[in-house]
């Protein structure tokens, strides 16, 4: 990724953002916060980033952070960052929610959600986009599914369809790609000044970990599926005191043709391992996710 480039996301991402306790979507249920709990792994759900993830959980230990927005946002010239959490511009418009839990819908969720499946349906417009997110966990792992649609050619500065703010105690990253292995990287994360605010991998690599060692945890996500059209970067901004965040970026800098309908899928699964094992740990979950997924298809 270019050096100017990477100066927009710095400049653009530390621009102020409106994140009222109290701020309340157009729809969803009258609490706060959802927490959700399928086995090992539980999700919060946040009503005033307009109902996104606020954390991952594995094992009753944070994984990621609350300080931040998961979800989708478009970066539109001249206007700046809209989706989730960046209601300094305007809020999304939200159309539909559906809160579903072992395969039955439930109409009016309280504060707690608990089960062994779980499925959060999530239809929104922002401007002449539709935008359709998906949350659903099983076998303790977190499926995300982005879809959207486009009513007129929009040119765009990026888009993020997922993004993880994982805790800024994380201390390590791992990045792979299964047909280009030279673009694998892995790396230190820690709060010093010789790499506070800086990205890395800006590659287009097929599933990215991070190691947390207070818990002795790490994740794995993997993209499974993306419109084959588009083109797609990972990147890990190290910000110290705040998070290790993930994104995966598409459209930079590319106008968003009338028509385009596109879908991009990802999982997310964690396991347990020393700071010494968990490189070769983390490796073999991430060709487990694929082979799983594969023989879903």
């Amino acid at each position: 990724m270019s050096s100017k480039l990477v100066f927009l996301l710095s400049l653009c991402l530390t621009a102020p953002l409106l994140r009222a306790a109290d701020f309340k979507p157009n729809l969803g249920p009258d609490v706060p916060t959802i927490a959700v709990t399928c086995e090992d792994v539980s999700l919060v759900l946040r009503r005033s980033s307009q109902w996104t993830p606020a954390r991952f959980d594995f094992r009753d230990e944070p994984m990621s952070t609350e300080r931040s927005a998961y979800g989708t946002v478009f970066l539109f010239p001249e206007i700046g960052f809209i989706g989730t959490n960046h209601l300094e511009n305007e809020p999304e418009e939200l159309q539909s929610l559906s809160f579903i839990v072992d395969g039955e819908p439930i109409g009016n969720p309280g504060p707690e959600l608990t089960g062994k499946t779980f499925r959060f349906l999530r239809d929104s417009r922002i401007r002449d986009f539709r935008l359709q997110n998906e949350w659903e966990i099983r076998n303790d792992r977190i499926y995300e599914t982005v879809t959207i649609t486009s009513a007129k050619d929009v040119p765009l500065k990026l888009v993020y369809p997922f993004m993880h703010a994982w805790k800024p105690s994380v201390s390590a990253y791992l990045a792979g790609s299964d047909p280009n292995p030279e673009l694998s990287e892995s790396g230190e994360l820690h709060d010093g000044e010789s790499i506070a605010r800086k990205f890395f991998i800006n590659a287009p690599v097929d599933w990215l970990a991070v190691y947390e060692p207070e818990s002795g945890q790490f994740a794995v996500s993997r993209l499974l599926t993306f419109p084959e059209e588009t083109s797609h970067s990972s990147k890990i901004w190290n910000v110290p005191g705040a998070y290790r965040k993930q994104y995966l970026t598409v459209f930079a800098n590319q106008t968003v043709p009338k028509g385009f309908s596109g879908t991009w899928k990802m999982v997310t699964g964690f396991g347990q391992a020393t700071s010494a094992e968990w490189k070769e740990k983390a490796t073999t979950l991430a060709g487990l996710l694929l082979k799983d997924s594969e023989s879903k298809l």
